[in-house]
């Protein structure tokens, strides 16, 4: 069982691998397709990125319920469906009508694919080999969106336009390659024997998972943590880092690639390298050192814009910045989503990882706009402190929330009891009932889903 339940999760991260190469190939040319290629404007340009995001925020409180009662399957396959309809509809778009459909039907698509692939490494996964499974599934994202961004930029030609359509086929012709592989997977069928508690949780599922989810004080308190963390980091970005990096450290955009390599580069060789550092220590004190170092890289990139007469050490400041948000990256990985996953019972976990992926877009679309908005008034520094506070805050919230989980959610390894090489048969985790799995699960399990 557990060979087969490896074989199936690989086949999940090859076709998530694939579409991320897809997402790579067309991401970071958009706003140039949409305002230069095809004469748009920056201003309908803006809004079609705008429209992504917002899309996302529609769809994302529904898709839980929709996980939790059909399964992830058909939700993934549909967003598949919605994503290859998009892309393809970019590639032809002449208009800012046609543009704006096909952003929200790609957004849409994108937005219900995480987490429904997420659910779907849940029930592939146990406890203990969970981190793992979810570390391999954001180094192929970062692997794919890399090689999809290098090999898109070297076959981009803004005077050809056929040339932007390409790249948009591709990404189709990726999330078609998705639901194929997709096709082909045969998910484990829940428990059969459940009790009470399990019942309690599927009734609760029918009349509404958001309330059980509100109730639930240590998945808030994760989800205002995440909050923090997307708008610290990954919400900066593209808006006021980046600006920062051009306007204050004053280095070429060409330099900016090169330290948004140095990100991509750390998360791609150092991943599995910290998985086996951190994945036996406590969640919580992983992730507050996510914040220290968090806010380090963000004293780095403060003082990358005092040093002057020194461009060189200046901008090896700024590329240290986004190298340590890559060590960051990596320890997030195997740390925040098996959390999600492990917080929430077994029939609203769906919900859990759509209310998570929730709170993650909602982030992205506040963070830019802080950002950009500081950056257009040129408070570098009020930007600077704010955000050594807000990783400084990142972590204070994570020893709070180590403080409300139970030893199985917060160290998942050492929960594991082992007598006579099997693990205990049954034990109750925070007033859930969670099946407790051998420790042969963990050897074979971890070794079928990493990199090889």
């Amino acid at each position: 069982m557990t060979r087969a339940m490896g074989a199936v999760l690989r086949r999940i991260q090859f076709g998530n691998a694939l579409a991320a190469f897809g997402n790579g190939f067309t991401a970071p040319f958009l706003f140039v397709y949409a305002s230069r290629v095809r004469g748009l404007g920056d201003g309908a340009a803006g809004a079609v990125l705008a429209v992504f995001a917002v899309v996302a925020l529609v769809v994302l409180p529904f898709t839980g319920r929709v996980i939790d009662r059909r399964g992830p399957m058909p939700v993934a396959l549909v967003g598949s469906g919605f994503g290859m309809v998009g892309a393809l509809g970019f590639g032809i778009s002449e208009s800012a009508t046609s543009a704006l459909a096909s952003s929200a039907l790609m957004g849409a698509g994108v937005a219900v694919l995480q987490p429904a692939l997420a659910t779907m490494i849940v029930s592939c996964s146990t406890t203990v080999t969970r981190s793992r499974a979810f570390a391999t599934q954001f180094f192929l994202n970062n692997l794919g969106l890399g090689a999809g961004g290098l090999l898109g930029g070297l076959l981009v030609d803004e005077q050809r336009p056929a040339t932007f359509t390409l790249l948009f086929v591709v990404e189709a012709a990726m999330f078609v390659v998705l639901a194929t592989v997709l096709a082909t997977v045969r998910l484990p069928r829940p428990r059969t024997g459940e009790t009470g508690v399990h019942r309690t949780a599927a009734s609760e599922t029918a009349v509404g998972g958001w309330s059980v989810l509100l109730r639930d004080r240590p998945m808030v308190l994760l989800c205002v943590l995440g909050f923090v963390l997307f708008f610290a980091c990954y919400g900066q970005f593209e808006s006021g880092l980046s600006a920062y990096a051009v306007e204050v450290t004053r280095i070429s955009t060409a330099t900016l690639g090169v330290a948004l390599a140095a990100n991509t580069a750390v998360i791609v060789l150092a991943q599995f390298v910290v998985l086996r550092l951190v994945e036996r220590h406590r969640r919580s004190r992983v992730i507050a050192l996510v914040g220290v170092i968090w806010a380090v890289a963000w004293v780095a990139a403060g003082a990358s814009g005092l040093v002057h007469g020194t461009q060189a050490t200046a901008t090896a400041l700024l590329i240290t910045t986004y190298a340590l948000f890559g060590v960051g990256e990596t320890m997030l990985s195997p740390t925040v989503a098996p959390l999600v996953a492990d917080l929430a019972p077994r029939r609203l976990v769906g919900q859990y990882n759509s209310a998570f992926a929730l709170v993650k877009q909602l982030a992205l679309a506040v963070g830019p706009a802080v950002g950009g908005l500081l950056a257009a008034t040129g408070a570098y520094g009020v930007y600077i402190v704010m955000l050594v506070g807000c990783s400084l805050l990142v972590s204070a919230l994570a020893l709070w929330l180590g403080r409300r989980l139970s030893a199985a959610q917060d160290r998942p390894y050492r929960s594991v009891v082992v007598a006579g090489g099997s693990a205990q048969p049954h034990t109750s985790v925070a007033g859930r009932d969670v099946a407790a799995e051998p420790a042969t699960v963990e050897r074979s399990a971890s070794v079928s889903i990493g990199v090889g």
